[in-house]
């Protein structure tokens, strides 16, 4: 049956599973003096600042909290 078959392959190790040593993309692309040089700032997300985004959001939940309250006061 399936079952008994499944048992089988997984008794004598067939799927060997991933492999030990990981690769990536960025890194086999790069020099290893590039991550050297690379500054890790939390502050500072993809060319924008907490402070922008949290504005944005402010704004962006204004304008759905208006949204809301228009629709059920006007339908």
């Amino acid at each position: 049956s399936d079952y008994e078959q499944l048992g089988y392959n997984l008794r004598s190790n067939i799927w060997q599973g991933g492999p030990l040593k990981s690769r990536s993309v960025t890194k086999d692309s790069y020099t290893p003096d590039v991550f050297k040089k690379a500054v890790i700032e939390p502050r500072h997300w993809h060319g924008r600042t907490i402070n922008e985004l949290g504005r944005w959001y402010e704004k962006y939940f204004l304008d759905l909290n208006t949204a809301k309250a228009m629709k059920e006061k006007y339908g």
